[in-house]
């Protein structure tokens, strides 16, 4: 039978370099009204997880009020512009309207990756941050931006080579000139403040002309808009920058769909993949690639799938956990859970 789709669910002379070349040395207003009341913007959240935990967090959602925007209510729990857009389908992002309901995408299937140091999705706008525990690990998420289809972001490993605080930009003639065709001046040293695009923070990688860092317009965060820096959040970098050491490990991967175990439960999470991207894998825009990742979280755990229903979830690429099984043997059927429809008005 077939069912409605649902989810259950500063240092002076020191020099970085940020996409195609540019170079950074030494050298936001925060509030919102969700559902009438004011909230601050949100820190990430910490989960503690093991090797057998392969979604965190949980769905939300929200009424929004006249003057919010999808921007204000996404910042202000801690997501970024795509993803709160691909989960409200329908919505108008500038103006939702009074009373409107707005789904917020706060539960995570994990990337399928080696969990340490900080993971970076391109094709989720998303960063994840695992450090070891003992036997456990504490994981934090937080939404970002990436290079636009122009400045790709790399994929690859890497590291943190350099931290610097309140750093200046001197951005690459390519950029210059950029601007320049657009009318605009660009300095060659742009200083530390708030017309810095770099922000208050900026992370060094590995990768020759790359950084983490952050924004003096944090509305474009959750974008495809970068020249292939990772952008996050103001308040996201401020926290994540002093607890980041230098050599710690980076890994660029891209993967829109993830498959993983909450309990007895499968959770599929399909995001759009990225225009002119190779993922790095075969046949990554095709459900050939959700049957290979079905084999592979199952080879050690039977599973039950309701492969229509994996299907749609394919199909709208909202960019949500859906629970599509369940353990062999396990009481209760896919989607059975709390039901969310594809329309949320």
């Amino acid at each position: 039978m077939r069912r409605a789709f649902g989810a259950c669910l500063g240092l002076l002379g020191v020099v970085l370099v940020c996409g195609a070349g540019a170079r950074a040395d030494d050298g936001a207003d925060a509030s919102a009204s969700i559902d009438g009341a004011p909230v601050a913007w949100a820190n990430a959240v910490q989960f503690v997880i093991d090797d057998s935990v392969a979604v965190i967090g949980r769905m939300g959602q929200v009424r929004s009020v006249y003057e919010n925007t999808l921007i204000d209510i996404a910042r202000a729990h801690g997501l970024g512009y795509e993803e709160i857009r691909l989960a409200n389908p329908g919505v108008d992002t500038w103006l939702p309207g009074e009373g409107t309901r707005v789904r917020l995408p706060t539960q995570f299937v994990l990337p399928q990756v080696r969990r340490r140091g900080l993971v970076i999705n391109i094709a989720e706008y998303r960063m994840y941050y695992f450090v070891p525990d003992g036997e456990q690990t504490v994981v934090q998420t937080f939404p970002i931006s990436i290079g636009r289809m122009d400045w790709k972001t790399p994929l690859g490993r890497s590291s943190i080579v350099k931290k610097v605080r309140n750093p200046a930009w001197y951005p690459p003639q390519s950029i210059r000139d950029e601007w320049a065709a657009d009318g605009r001046t660009l300095e060659s040293r742009v200083p530390p403040g708030p017309d810095n695009p770099l922000g208050g923070y900026a992370m060094r990688l590995s990768i020759p002309g790359y950084l983490i860092h952050g924004t003096n317009r944090p509305a474009g965060v959750g974008m495809r808009v970068t020249h292939g820096c990772i952008r996050m959040l103001p308040e996201h970098i401020e926290s994540l920058f002093p607890n980041v050491p230098v050599n710690t490990a980076v890994e660029i991967i891209n993967q829109p769909y993830k498959l993983g175990w909450s309990g007895d439960d499968l959770y599929l999470e399909v995001h759009p993949p990225l225009a002119g991207e190779d993922a790095g894998e075969p046949g990554v825009a095709s459900l050939t690639s959700i049957t290979s990742l079905y084999i592979d979280v199952t080879k050690d755990r039977a599973a039950a799938v309701d492969w229509t229903l994996v299907n749609e979830v394919y199909t709208a690429r909202l960019g949500i956990p859906v629970k599509v099984g369940h353990a062999t043997g396990a009481r209760g059927l896919p989607g059975q859970a709390e039901t969310v429809s594809l329309n949320v008005h």
